[in-house]
């Protein structure tokens, strides 16, 4: 039996769980990101909504609606430059509990239906169709139909014999498409694409290629395997050649252990490790704390610890602990983070924090010390330069 599998991809989902609250805001351009929400928003009126021409600051759009994006604004673009080009837009704080939340619902919903799911993030996921009985169109619709019930949100589905293919299908017909592909679809709708819509491509290579005068995937196909090798590598020549041609033979994988997890922020303004470092301190316990929550929600606990710093000029330097005995504490996290902090050079000013657990462990194999939640006077940038 040939396999049949599904890429399903929410559509603009953080702005989509935005307009369940907001249904006012439907058909018009609405951006999320600057920063997260704090608390209920009192909105009485239209006037209420802050609009992005007003925002001043360096945050980025999360993602946006797509009138917002037939304005020209996407996903990582910077606000003070969305708002050139969409200065009406709505502006609204991220509600990551909220877009959470709505992602077990949307995922469960699925598994009503077809329960082999490999998980891919908030908003996506892929679907192992192949033994689930009923007609390939029908049993999409009703996974579409199901999760619309559940959430009030549409979704996009493909569905071809692969992972990589059923990736690009799912984009070809947004929002709320479906679409299905063969192998003998692939040079008539898969070829003519942009190579860069290939799931692995990325900008560096996609530069590379167009150097080479290569635009599309089927440019791609075109060339022999050896002249790709020359270019590209043996590893990454040997894989454009099978991915040009729908070739993936990757399974629908329902459950991998993460390797790491990790919280970082980035800051409204440029931060002094002296001047700031009470705000840096309160940023760091935040981060530690959370990051303990995450590791005792999910079950986790951490050999390594290490931290993440993006200086004003844009330069990113981490730094790495391993730990004795495993931990999954705040107050362990901001020991060994001090420690990692210890050895960063800060002869400049701050734009981002970060913070990671490593080498995860399932805490019922493992043995832990306990502690106490740390407080501000323990904190990391207080006592960083006594």
């Amino acid at each position: 039996m040939e396999r049949r599998i599904a890429h399903l991809d929410m559509d603009a989902f953080y702005a989509s769980v935005e307009l369940l609250r907001y249904p006012q805001l439907i058909g018009r351009p609405v951006v999320i990101g600057g920063g997260r929400r704090r608390g209920p928003m009192r909105i009485e009126d239209d006037r209420d909504f802050a609009r992005l021409r007003d925002y001043v600051g360096r945050g980025v759009a999360t993602t946006a609606t797509y009138p917002a994006r037939a304005l020209g604004v996407h996903s990582g673009m910077g606000l003070m430059k969305a708002a050139a080009l969409a200065p009406d837009a709505i502006l609204l704080p991220a509600d990551f509990e909220e877009y959470g939340r709505y992602s077990r619902k949307f995922k469960a919903a699925v598994a009503e239906i077809a329960p082999h799911i490999e998980d891919r993030g908030i908003d996506e996921i892929y679907i192992d169709l192949t033994e689930v009985p009923g007609e390939t169109i029908e049993l999409a619709q009703r996974i579409k139909d199901n999760v619309r019930s559940a959430t009030g949100l549409s979704c996009s589905i493909g569905v071809t014999p692969n992972k990589l293919l059923s990736k690009i299908a799912s984009e070809l017909q947004k929002p709320d498409g479906l679409t299905v592909l063969t192998h003998a679809d692939v040079p008539t709708r898969v070829w003519p694409l942009p190579a860069r819509r290939i799931n692995g491509i990325g900008p560096k290579s996609n530069i590379k290629l167009e150097a080479l005068g290569i635009r599309t995937i089927g440019d791609i196909a075109q060339k022999p395997v050896d002249w790709l090798i020359e270019n590209f590598g043996e590893r990454y020549g040997r894989w454009l050649a099978q991915v040009a041609r729908g070739q993936d033979e990757r399974p629908v994988v329902t459950y991998s252990e993460p390797k790491s997890i990790s919280r970082e922020t980035t800051f409204e303004r440029d931060l002094d490790t002296r001047r700031d470092r009470d705000e840096l301190s309160r940023i760091l316990i935040s981060l530690c704390n959370r990051l303990g929550g995450d590791l005792a929600r999910k079950g986790y606990v951490a050999k390594g610890i290490g931290i993440k710093i993006r200086y004003s000029d844009f330069r990113i330097v981490t730094r790495d602990s391993t730990l004795e005995a495993p931990v999954d504490d705040a107050q362990s996290i901001l020991d060994a983070a001090r420690t990692c902090l210890k050895r960063v050079s800060f002869d400049r000013r701050l734009r981002l924090l970060g913070v990671k657990a490593s080498s995860l462990l399932r805490a019922s194999e493992a043995r832990l010390r306990t502690a106490e939640p740390p407080t501000a006077d323990a904190s990391g940038f207080l006592k960083l330069f006594d």
